[in-house]
């Protein structure tokens, strides 16, 4: 029945070393300053092509792309603050964070109070340097940690920024793997946030890896997997992609914050009732109990692009710590000490698990009326009674819902048991010619007031 089993995905072989290898991916990629555009974005893209076969695509500045427009390319080389005395008390160099996203060039004299002005702080975190942006206005600043910045003396200080911002590209990544059926299942995460692991590595290093094993799997489904600046990335690929997305897209998943050690969660769709909210939810009830829903209303990522109205797509964010919800996001603190080797191999396991669901997931309905003798196809033991097997009572559970309109989600959902344990049961009784499996077509007639089987009555 299906083509990817998830015994394959949950035990301790299958991934022993995957989150060391996640991990040493991420500390490749912390250094670079990446932004919406720039060598930065590209760099990250090359260096995830060592792993996957990566298309490269480049759209320029100016390009409309529904209600938004690319914007300028960015790129920076150097940016510091020194004191009059050469004293350099902030430095890029030392950490990208240092420099406010999409600084124009600089290079002048200024005074404490005048400093002030184009510095970012955080007071109840003082240890913390901010991540701060000016996309779409002109401007310059820094970000520093608030227990320097109340350091700082009265004088003259040194501002330079060397900046280019200016007519370029905006560039993303995109990966498709072929199925046996053209119906698309789209994989989604963001590569346009400068030195924060959880926040911005975690999602393409899991995904680089789950491509990569897609690409060694028999797929039922055909795999479209992008990597994107957040927001506007989104936007541009549905300026392309959007009827095609429409059309073929059965279920889809935005990658974030994936790699601490901390509880799992989910954003669910614009309503909650898509094939992506039901998986996410009754893996997640199996692999982590305490995991969190957080409503469309509670958005702030690509979830918000790929649900919005007249897009629709049937897209949920994967989460361990959801974006904003964490002390460290958007700070220096979102380092490579809170995205370990177990947290991501966390990540990627519970994503790879999702993933064996879609493929493994069929709607099916018994072939017979009334309850099936099991006994002379020998699935029931031949002795009764307070022992009888456990399995055999999930097996007639199974059977009690296989009425053509719960897929193998629904009946786990309503027996209480994992799909990877109803699995092999939906198998067994396919061979013993008690199931059958039913396409969509047939399921929304069942569903609409159609038979419940074909069998012939006696």
């Amino acid at each position: 029945m299906g083509e990817v089993h998830l015994s394959e995905t949950t035990g301790a072989d299958a991934a022993l070393d995957i989150g060391e290898m996640l991990h040493r991916l991420a500390v490749r990629l912390f250094p670079i300053c990446r932004s919406l555009t720039g060598n930065g974005v590209r760099q990250t893209l090359n260096i995830l092509r060592e792993h996957i076969p990566l298309q490269i695509h480049d759209v320029p500045s100016g390009t409309q792309v529904l209600d938004w427009t690319v914007p300028k390319e960015w790129n920076i080389r150097d940016a510091f603050v020194e004191d009059e005395h050469g004293n350099r008390i902030i430095d890029f160099r030392s950490n990208n964070l240092h420099v406010v996203g999409y600084s124009v060039p600089v290079a002048c004299w200024v005074s404490l109070s005048e400093l002030q002005k184009h510095l970012y702080s955080l007071e109840d975190q003082p240890d913390a340097i901010p991540y701060i942006t000016s996309y779409y206005q002109e401007r310059w600043g820094f970000c520093i940690a608030h227990h320097e910045r109340v350091r700082l003396r009265e004088g003259q200080y040194r501002v330079f920024i060397d900046s280019d911002l200016k007519d370029g590209h905006l560039t993303y990544g995109e990966c498709i793997v072929p199925g046996r059926e053209d119906r698309e299942v789209f994989l989604s995460t963001y590569i346009c946030h400068p030195s924060m692991a959880n926040n911005e590595l975690s999602g393409p290093v899991i995904l680089s890896f789950l491509a990569k094993w897609l690409l060694s799997q028999p797929r039922r489904y055909t795999y479209r997997i992008i990597f994107i600046p957040e927001t506007i990335g989104a936007i541009t690929y549905l300026s392309r992609h959007l009827f095609h997305l429409r059309e073929k897209v059965v279920v889809g998943f935005n990658l974030s914050c994936l790699g601490d050690e901390r509880a799992y969660s989910y954003v669910a769709s614009r309503y909650g009732d898509t094939l992506a909210d039901k998986i996410a939810s009754n893996v997640l009830r199996w692999r982590a109990p305490d995991f969190k829903r957080y409503s469309f209303l509670e958005r702030g990522s690509d979830e918000r692009q790929y649900c919005s109205p007249g897009v629709d797509l049937p897209v949920v964010t994967l989460c361990r710590s959801k974006y904003g919800t964490y002390p460290e996001y958007h700070t220096s603190l979102d380092n490579l000490d809170l995205v370990t080797p177990a947290g991501l191999r966390g990540g990627y396991e519970m994503v790879r698990e999702c993933i064996s669901v879609i493929e493994n997931n069929r709607t099916c309905r018994v072939t017979c009326y009334g309850e099936p003798q099991l006994g002379k196809r020998g699935l029931y033991p031949s002795l009764s009674g307070k022992t009888s097997s456990a399995s055999v009572e999930t097996m007639m559970n199974f059977l009690a819902y296989a009425d053509g309109t719960n897929d193998l989600v629904d009946i786990s959902n309503i027996i209480g048991k994992p799909v990877w344990e109803i699995l092999p049961i939906a198998e067994r009784l396919v061979k013993a010619g008690l199931l059958e499996e039913i396409n969509e077509e047939k399921r929304k007639a069942i569903r609409s007031g159609g038979r419940t089987n074909n069998a012939k009555l006696p």
